[in-house]
């Protein structure tokens, strides 16, 4: 380009270019279609020749020092149908008017690490990659409908309003990262629904001011990679990893409905699939963790993971498919209401959630105690008691207690497991006896059959006073009853709970002792008595 004419417009512009300036000068839509659907889409093999051509060196001089606007018109730059030749370089660059390019292609990358928008859309554009490292816009960055060859860089990017991916598709850079957004500080909306990426889709220390959705996205991790890396995440309110419902529609129309909005008669439901681990460890989300539908596709080879290490989260919505391979782990988690599906969860050795707190239960569907105390079995392959307490604790706050002693009772017998060969005698002993006290009508059936056979036991002897006319009338049943009276009198005391095991036990061992203690003396006193 040589020097501009007076009217602003350089010399040596071809027609298209020409078309692009004028345009930008009135705000208006520089259009290059040609009307035929296989010929207008960017991402087909249909070729664009010199007459749909126009030099990023162009593009940038318009953004970057573009002419004046005519009066009463806004310069914006406005594009479709557009092949973008050589690399668009705006690095660092202040671009104030509103650029909006659908439907175009570029042949070489984009360079726009450090530069300021106020609003960037790309729509539906073929793009062999976006280099983007600390953009700042002050409005929205729509990347819908793109197709990306070598990857998407984000890192440290702040995005003013919202940023918009849906239906995306993102093949891997040289490091296997389709979406590199480590840091990203979106201020409100992060709608990334029915996107595909083909390397991970990294979200590091990001911080997204309302939203994030993933509905009905498709994600595979590349070269070992995870699928989803986003630990230490930041969402003020919901992190959406569920299904979205997708409707028959005109190419690249399909879209999902409004949350809450119950779907059309053709409609179906996608869930969202990762291929790879996923890493939300540290997170913090302001209302929910939301997985309804999703599935996760793990390998055990690779040791995948669905790590929620250490979130902290009011609501965390478990009801997705079963992974069959790999973990989920939720170690050091906090929630306050679990929503889940008794065929969500893994099965044993695919579950850990030590130090997992959650304080109230909500079933998706029915959920039996057995499967619940089987989920707690699940997450402790090798004996711990925090999970069956801390479950214990769940059901007793909702008032649930005899469900509570079952699942410490499940605890009991699963910490027999552990015992040498003594110990799961002994153990074996108290839950046929007294269940180690958390079934307390057991220990009172115990006490009326020792009662029983006290009775028998003292009606056998016919002791001979020793002083003739001294002394009430021998009566074993009252005899065998006074025995039980400071078993009675401790338990008034409050000494023997109705749980804990050992006390119930020790209740039944003081009492069987006392009755053969009592039965020894008196056959001596019989003896003395005769003698």
């Amino acid at each position: 380009m040589t020097e501009p004419h007076e009217d602003g417009m350089p010399d040596g512009l071809t027609g298209p270019e020409r078309a692009v300036w004028q345009a930008f000068r009135i705000g208006r839509t520089c259009d290059l279609t040609e009307g035929v659907p296989e010929r207008d889409d960017p991402f087909g093999d249909a070729v664009w020749g010199p007459e749909r051509s126009v030099r990023a060196d162009v593009v940038a001089a318009l953004l970057l020092g573009g002419p004046a606007a005519l009066p009463g018109r806004v310069a914006a730059l406005k594009l479709r149908g557009v092949r973008i030749t050589g690399v668009l370089d705006l690095a660092g660059g202040a671009i104030g008017p509103y650029v909006e390019l659908q439907g175009c292609r570029f042949d070489d990358e984009v360079l726009l690490p450090e530069a300021r928008f106020g609003t960037l859309r790309l729509v539906g554009c073929a793009l062999p990659r976006l280099e983007a490292a600390r953009l700042h816009t002050e409005g929205d960055l729509h990347l819908p409908r793109c197709r990306v060859l070598r990857g998407i860089r984000l890192t440290d990017a702040q995005i003013g309003t919202d940023l918009l991916l849906n239906q995306i598709r993102v093949w891997p850079d040289g490091q296997g990262r389709a979406i590199a957004a480590d840091g990203l500080s979106v201020a409100q909306d992060l709608q990334a629904e029915l996107i595909e990426t083909h390397g991970e889709f990294s979200l590091r220390g990001a911080k997204v001011g309302v939203s994030l959705s993933l509905r009905g996205s498709v994600l595979r991790g590349d070269r070992g990679r995870r699928a989803l890396n986003a630990p230490q995440l930041t969402v003020e309110r919901t992190l959406h990893l569920n299904a979205a419902w997708v409707y028959a529609g005109d190419g690249p129309s399909t879209a999902t409905p409004p949350y809450g909005v119950a779907p059309l008669r053709d409609a179906r439901r996608r869930p969202a699939e990762f291929h790879g681990g996923v890493r939300l460890d540290d997170g913090r989300f302001g209302d929910a963790v939301d997985l309804n539908h999703a599935r996760f596709l793990l390998s055990g080879a690779r040791r995948e993971e669905l790590s929620l290490r250490r979130i902290v989260t009011p609501e965390l919505r478990f009801n997705g498919e079963r992974p069959e391979e790999g973990r989920v782990v939720l170690n050091g988690a906090k929630v306050v209401t679990l929503i889940d599906l008794s065929t969500s969860w893994p099965d044993p050795g695919g579950l850990a959630m030590s130090g997992f707190v959650y304080e109230n239960l909500v079933p998706y569907g029915h959920f039996p105690l057995a499967r619940r105390i089987a989920w707690v079995a699940a997450a402790t392959p090798e004996y711990a008691p925090e999970p069956y307490e801390r479950l214990a604790a769940v059901l007793r706050a909702s008032g649930e207690d005899a469900d509570a002693r079952e699942v410490l009772l499940a605890k009991q017998r699963r910490r027999r497991e552990t015992l040498p060969l003594a110990g799961k005698l002994w153990g074996y002993v108290q839950d046929w006896t007294v269940a180690y006290g958390y079934r307390p009508g057991r220990a009172a059936l115990w006490m009326a059959v020792l009662w029983a056979a006290g009775t028998l036991a003292f009606s056998r002897y016919d002791p001979v006073p020793i002083k003739q006319g001294e002394g009430p009338a021998w009566n074993g049943t009252l005899y065998a009853l006074d025995l039980l009276l400071p078993v009675i009198t401790l338990g008034q005391d409050g000494y023997w709970k109705l749980e804990g095991g050992w006390q119930w036990t020790a209740a039944v061992l003081i009492l069987l002792g006392w009755i053969l203690a009592t039965a020894v003396a008196a056959g001596a006193t019989r003896l003395l008595s005769r003698g």
